[in-house]
């Protein structure tokens, strides 16, 4: 609490002065993530790709290299196992074998003959096929357009078609980052990651609607005033609010991240990161984008004429 007291209400930082800076370094940052997408790809699960997924609990510490060694000559093709949780608890996905449903029964029976004793309980066997993982990705994507589309018209009418497309343009890049940041960590993305996205964007337009409020304040307010001069005040205004939010959101989030377990380990990650660039896009791309787009001042309204 004592450090809280000691942030400034109302800091006089020059963002708009390093915008140049902040905008090369978001285009670099979105084009190296789109060269990640398209060079290293996604690490898809189970959800997006097909297979077979098997929760499994072993006796004892699970000993993944010996595992690994069973499962390795079977024929089946890719095959990861990665801990869940606790040491005991392991994930197992199979690549789809070629085939109906029968094929992919005989696959399930063949890994649990090659593990043998090593497993005492199965808990949860699950298989994807292609057409399902096919309708997931597209609802996917569908999902992430139809958001960003509300978004967007929610923004123009709050506002004007500036702020629209200044936070679509910001909301854009927290995503592409996103994923870009998937990528190059290669955790798996299926439907609980792509949900982190989701909500990185929802994040992201709070954030953005706090500072275009005040810009929008601001502007009515002060009408001869310098356009850069106007953006940094209403940014350093809403500064201190949008920083302890921030920082107390990820103080949530790593305690998820530490103690959460595996199960929610790639969502919580997406989520870390999600929140910081969110947190810049807001302070350091959108407001900066808007002093390209000639704002007007806009007329005082009652309730700015009473203050």
């Amino acid at each position: 609490m004592a450090l809280i007291r000691h942030f400034p209400v109302e800091p006089t930082l020059d963002f708009m002065s390093k915008r140049g800076l902040f905008l090369i370094f978001s285009a670099v940052l979105v084009a190296a993530s789109i060269g990640l997408l398209l060079v290293k790809g996604l690490n898809l699960g189970v959800d997006f790709r097909g297979g077979i997924l098997m929760e499994a609990k072993t006796d004892g510490p699970a000993d993944l290299s010996v595992l690994r060694s069973r499962l390795g000559g079977l024929g089946l093709g890719e095959i990861t196992l990665q801990t869940f949780g606790q040491d005991d608890d392991i994930l197992i996905n199979v690549e789809r074998q070629s085939g109906d449903e029968a094929e992919q029964a005989a696959a399930i029976v063949t890994v649990k003959d090659a593990l043998g004793d090593s497993v005492v309980e199965y808990r949860r066997t699950e298989f994807v096929g292609p057409k399902v993982g096919g309708e997931l990705k597209q609802a996917g994507i569908l999902a992430t357009l139809l958001s960003l589309l509300g978004i967007g018209l929610y923004i123009w009418f709050r506002f004007e078609w500036q702020f629209s497309l200044a936070a679509l343009v910001a909301l854009g890049h927290d995503i592409i980052t996103t994923i870009g940041f998937y990528s190059l960590t290669q955790v798996e993305f299926n439907l609980a990651t792509l949900a982190a996205v989701l909500t990185i964007a929802g994040y992201s337009i709070n954030d953005t609607v706090v500072l275009f409020d005040r810009v929008r304040e601001t502007l009515r307010k002060y009408k001869k005033l310098d356009i850069y001069a106007l953006l940094n005040m209403a940014i350093n205004r809403t500064l201190t609010r949008t920083v302890l939010t921030s920082v107390t959101t990820l103080l949530a989030l790593v305690a998820l991240f530490l103690f959460g377990g595996q199960v929610i380990r790639g969502f919580t990650m997406g989520l870390i990161w999600g929140v910081v660039i969110g947190t810049y896009s807001s302070i350091a791309l959108a407001v900066p984008l808007l002093a390209r787009m000639h704002l007007r001042p806009l007329p005082a309204t009652a309730e700015d004429e009473a203050v």
